[in-house]
């Protein structure tokens, strides 16, 4: 009779470890989702000015509550996925000259030119140089569908390509991007100045773009001439301090620096 008795509750307990399991993937996905986190406005650090007025009213956006897409909105790291394997439904494919400078150490600096395809809204020549971030070129969808939104609304746009990271050029000399060189954008630019005198410059940096740019233009007070303004786009400040933040586990950020290590090793050994 025991025996009966102590096999008659087996089911009560496996259903107990099944209430568990999906109580734990459910937590599990609420944490990963971040479904739990509130929304809120950005927080905007800026020193009171007449331009940071200016686009604080021209920029109405700046100050609202952001509201993320449902389920999946609130994780940086879905959204990375989908965007970064995925893409738009529909990735515009700009159409753009590639341009080819030979630097001074006999490597082949190479960036794509694309022209406005309307009119600018001030009626004045306005160029956009644009930076990638790390281990990036024009090819890539984030900058195409920039590039072609900047080209409707009346932006010439001029994309540097890191040097080697694009798979069908191949490097003349025993060097490729690093995080602080400055001197293939720097070319660019000039190249721009040069070409179209009359035009004034807009400032472009993705990540580890944004840390060229803002570099380039503190060198020299040459370097922001016809200069409109710069823009940093999700710039990382401080590698060092970057790098200690990667080797943790808290929210995958080794997980993150794993691919990105993976990703530069391709790069080098592409080359060799």
């Amino acid at each position: 009779m025991s025996a009966i008795l102590e096999t008659s509750e087996l089911p009560a307990v496996f259903d107990g470890v099944k209430l568990a399991a999906v109580a734990a993937v459910l937590y599990v996905i609420v944490r990963c989702l971040n479904l739990k986190s509130p929304t809120a406005p950005p927080e905007l650090i800026y020193q009171d000015s007449a331009l940071a007025r200016f686009l604080l009213k021209s920029c109405p956006l700046l100050t609202k509550e952001y509201i993320p897409p449902l389920i999946w909105g609130k994780s940086g790291h879905i959204q990375t996925a989908l965007y970064g394997k995925m893409g738009r439904v529909r990735s515009p494919h700009p159409y753009g000259l590639r341009k080819y400078l030979t630097m001074p150490d006999g490597a082949t600096a190479t960036f794509d030119l694309f022209e406005p395809r309307s009119e600018h809204c001030t009626g004045e020549d306005v160029t956009m140089v644009i930076c990638p971030g790390i281990a990036n070129h024009s090819e890539k969808q984030y900058i195409r569908t920039f590039v072609d939104y900047a080209q409707k609304n009346g932006y010439r746009c001029a994309v540097l390509n890191h040097l080697g990271a694009l798979p069908n050029i191949e490097l003349t000399s025993p060097r490729m991007f690093t995080y602080g060189c400055t001197w293939e954008f720097g070319a660019m630019v000039s190249y721009i100045k040069k070409t179209y005198p009359q035009t004034q410059l807009v400032v472009v940096g993705f990540s580890l773009g944004g840390n060229i740019v803002c570099k380039y233009l503190g060198e020299s007070q040459a370097n922001q001439e016809r200069v409109l303004c710069c823009v940093s786009v999700c710039q990382g400040y401080s590698a060092l301090r970057a790098q200690e933040t990667f080797m943790q586990w808290d929210h995958c950020r080794r997980f993150y620096n794993f691919l990105m290590a993976d990703n530069m090793k391709k790069i080098i050994l592409s080359h060799r």
